[in-house]
């Protein structure tokens, strides 16, 4: 005997506003019905003892020190830009904007 039957289909569907055709209604069942076999087959699987989990192995946050190391000096920064001005990269107006 089928879990969900076409006429709890044409009704869930009643309830979402669906307009649903009598070909549709059946497919939907069929699907349905083939949707909770498997979880309840999975739902028979899952033991009262297995604590649940997110994520079956143990996994911690895995990151490097943070350790300070000089940086690049203005000089070096801008070494390689096309034009500098006043220790900033220099870059050309847009939008038509006033300085």
């Amino acid at each position: 005997m089928p879990a969900i039957s076409r006429d709890e289909v044409a009704h869930l569907a009643r309830l979402s506003r669906l307009a649903l055709s009598d070909a549709e209604l059946d497919e939907f069942a069929g699907q349905l019905d083939s949707i909770i076999s498997h979880v309840k087959t999975v739902a028979e699987v899952a033991a009262d003892d297995v604590p649940p989990t997110a994520n079956p192995t143990a996994l911690s946050n895995v990151t490097r020190p943070d350790v300070v190391v000089p940086g690049l000096t203005p000089e070096q920064a801008l070494s390689g830009a096309p034009a500098v001005e006043q220790d900033r990269f220099a870059v050309p107006q847009i939008l038509g904007e006033e300085q």
